[in-house]
């Protein structure tokens, strides 16, 4: 169960006149949003246009030059700790360690979470599509598998918002279809997320969208 907040009409998250540049090159500027619980936001715009920068800027991996982050109404310089707690990130990149099987990837995540349920885990294995893979080394295993592996987290996380960069990608119909599941449970359930998808998601319950810079 999701640690959700209680029952408001507040915005979980809030960005306000965000703008951020890399290697001297502004991406975007003055961007402002509202996210709430049980929403889903799709990040469009062409290549460049800064969809992973904000990601990264909203995971705390990047720094941003202008503007401001709320998390339920407070500046997250004065919450920053809970509102990290609070948010699970998952980049282009698996995450996951190349040397170690899909279970012991997923066992070391869920001890993040305070999970210590094998037959837990060998479930969200199985609900992502790796049931028979549990304990094959990942280096084995195709980019689809991998993802897999890595979107299993998606099935017990306790994090609120989910930051989701193209989690789509390599998936076939099957897992795309699992993983479309896990968004719309998710947002039913209180939680909100934040993806970039080159993937329809029309068919997803209270999805916004939010397009960042113009074709080059």
């Amino acid at each position: 169960m999701i640690k959700t907040p209680a029952k408001s009409t507040a915005a979980l998250l809030t960005a306000h006149k965000l703008a951020c540049e890399r290697d001297e090159r502004r991406l975007f500027n003055d961007l402002s949003f509202n996210l709430y619980a049980g929403e889903l936001l799709q990040l469009e715009g062409p290549n460049g246009a800064g969809k992973t920068s904000l990601m990264r800027l909203l995971a705390g991996l990047l720094p941003f030059s202008e503007g401001e982050i709320l998390w339920q109404g407070q500046n997250i310089d004065a919450c920053r700790e809970y509102f990290y707690q609070s948010i699970l990130f998952i980049g282009h990149l698996a995450g996951i360690k190349a040397e170690l099987s899909p279970l012991e990837n997923l066992t070391w995540f869920a001890a993040l979470e305070g999970i210590h349920d094998e037959t837990l885990l060998e479930q969200a294995l199985w609900q992502v599509g790796l049931a028979g893979y549990e304990d094959h080394p990942c280096h084995q295993l195709s980019a689809g598998q991998k993802r897999r592996a890595a979107l299993a987290r998606l099935t017990f996380t306790q994090r609120l918002v989910w930051l989701l960069d193209e989690p789509f990608t390599a998936l076939d119909k099957n897992a795309v279809a699992a993983i479309e599941n896990l968004l719309i449970a998710h947002s039913q359930a209180g939680g909100a997320v934040i993806l970039t998808s080159h993937h329809a998601l029309e068919a997803l319950p209270n999805l916004k969208k939010l397009s960042l810079g113009e074709e080059l």
